[in-house]
């Protein structure tokens, strides 16, 4: 696994699920950490809890969606760290679920904002200083919902796959400069967003067995796998750990 020893990390949607689980490996691996959340009281409990093991953490609470309070998390971490080696874009929402003609239409569009706009607002404000420093790694995190058309989804569906082509577009612009762009799909993973999509009792998805989703810190194995040499070997496209292969190579237990 890689040594994250003196890399400063930001994470976004750091106070739960993969965001949460990121912050944990990474900070055990020598990272210095910088946590993105809307949640102050959580992301303060998780900063609290590393520091007393050692870990260096600062915390911003961040609306993805804002670019200003984006902007300012980057430059909060850059002043206590010095730099920027590795952006985590998890921040993400499910809401809200349901058939087109009957969501509400402000709820869809804050997931667009959120799930596409959160995206490029934090790859915008970290492609700076990993440029400056000729090196740097952007991980969006990605879904199965990319290729997929899912009832009840169309937010989530239609807001993943715009962000994959931003991780594209990235990689195209940026990759001969220094600057690792790749997406990662992990699967169905036991959050409370999957919590959230199984209470819709909508599409197939909401009706898998809880037994088939894997942890959260399976994510943050192929999060981390991806801040080395594996991210470079697939830049520009999402890493799936949905197959044997991925599984493999981040060290996951096979599928069955």
């Amino acid at each position: 696994m890689n040594d994250l020893t003196g890399k400063t990390v930001i994470i976004t949607g750091a106070s739960s699920g993969i965001g949460e689980a990121c912050a944990d490996l990474m900070a055990e691996l020598g990272a210095n950490l910088m946590l993105l959340a809307r949640r102050a009281e959580r992301l303060e409990t998780i900063a609290k809890r590393l520091r007393e093991v050692g870990a260096r953490v600062e915390t911003s609470v961040c609306d993805v969606a804002v670019r200003a309070q984006v902007d300012a998390a980057f430059e909060k971490a850059i002043g206590h760290f010095g730099r920027v080696d590795i952006l985590v874009n998890n921040a993400g929402t499910m809401t809200p679920i349901g058939h087109l003609g009957e969501v509400d239409p402000d709820l869809w569009a804050d997931a667009i904002d959120i799930n596409v706009k959160g995206v490029f607002n934090a790859m915008r404000a970290g492609l700076p200083p990993m440029l400056e420093q000729g090196a740097g790694t952007i991980i969006n995190m990605s879904s199965g919902a990319v290729n997929s058309a899912l009832e009840g989804w169309s937010h989530y569906c239609a807001s993943k796959a715009a962000a994959r082509k931003l991780t594209e577009v990235g990689h195209k612009e940026y990759g001969s400069r220094g600057i690792t762009i790749v997406g990662l799909s992990p699967g169905t993973v036991a959050t409370p967003m999957m919590d959230q999509i199984r209470e819709s009792g909508m599409n197939p998805v909401s009706q898998l067995d809880p037994s088939v989703h894997i942890p959260p810190e399976w994510a943050a194995r192929a999060v981390v796998f991806l801040c080395g040499d594996g991210g470079r070997q697939f830049a520009g496209t999402d890493f799936s750990i949905k197959t044997e292969e991925g599984r493999a190579l981040v060290g996951l237990p096979p599928l069955g």
